[in-house]
């Protein structure tokens, strides 16, 4: 899970290098923090959120194949 967001943030922004992603476990669920240059925080968010809403919905159909429960908060 974790290499799918840091791969899919690098893509999005212009300082891939500033890109990280920590990956925590709390009751059963994996919450994936992804923290990007503040420049970049426009293009990881979207406009009304529409991209940040994309990386999740991905992020979950990936997740719901390996019955597993994930949430991604951009940082």
């Amino acid at each position: 899970m974790k290499e799918l967001v840091v791969d899919i943030a690098k893509a999005l922004v212009d300082n891939p290098d500033e890109v990280v992603v920590v990956e925590t476990e709390e009751n059963g669920e994996i919450i994936l923090k992804l923290t990007v240059a503040p420049d970049d925080m426009g293009k990881v968010i979207g406009k009304q959120g529409r991209i940040a809403k994309a990386i999740r919905t991905v992020v979950r159909s990936v997740a719901n194949k390996e019955k597993i429960k994930v949430s991604l908060e951009i940082v």
